[in-house]
């Protein structure tokens, strides 16, 4: 498959482009500065600005996914959304937050008490990006959280998936590592589970 990713040379964007170019896909790697852009085969790397809508729809143009794994502090999301509607791919996928997972019914990881106040910005603004999501009628998109802890790790290739509930392990800790999400992103878009929908993976 052709897959494009927006946000290529970041930590999460970089371990997908590497899961996926070592499953033989073409992968189009874009950021802002391509030459932080892991030197991988398969991958391509490309200038492309998140927020230029036509630009991004353009690079993503005439491929079978497009990714987005871009901050959604600093980033717009109707910049996004329409880019993606724009470029025509057939799906389009996002590297969602945990901010917007469930620790009860109706009530959001981001909300509770000791919720990280550095985090809180970007969290609030991923749940509005899921919210919009939601009601868009045209993309055929999927949003996959990932756990509380969210960090640089090994790649196990066993994890839990979930729909919109925060995952939590035996030892009541939730996380998953960069490689592993990145395993899961991969195989969603090689077998399409999680049509307009959210999901989410943990230990």
């Amino acid at each position: 498959m052709k897959i494009a990713i927006a946000g290529a040379s970041g930590r999460a964007g970089a371990c997908i482009t590497a899961e996926l170019a070592r499953r033989g896909h073409s992968v189009t790697g874009i950021a802002r500065n391509p030459d932080k852009i892991d030197k991988l085969a398969n991958v391509r790397a490309v200038a492309g600005d998140a927020n230029d809508r036509a630009a991004l729809a353009k690079l993503w143009a005439g491929h079978d996914a497009a990714v987005s794994s871009i901050h959604f502090v600093g980033s717009d999301i109707e910049t996004l959304i329409g880019a993606a509607r724009d470029s025509g791919v057939p799906r389009y996928l996002v590297v969602g937050g945990a901010g917007s997972l469930e620790v009860a019914p109706g009530v959001r990881l981001v909300t509770v008490p000791d919720f990280p106040a550095a985090y809180k910005a970007e969290a609030e603004k991923g749940g509005a990006f899921l919210d919009r999501l939601r009601q868009e009628r045209e993309l055929n998109w999927t949003f996959l959280s990932p756990s509380a802890l969210f960090d640089s790790g090994s790649r196990t290739g066993k994890f839990r998936l979930g729909t919109d509930q925060l995952l939590v392990d035996s030892a009541g800790k939730s996380w998953i590592s960069f490689e592993d999400f990145a395993v899961a992103m991969a195989d969603e878009i090689e077998r399409p589970a999680h049509i307009r929908a959210r999901f989410t993976v943990g230990y």
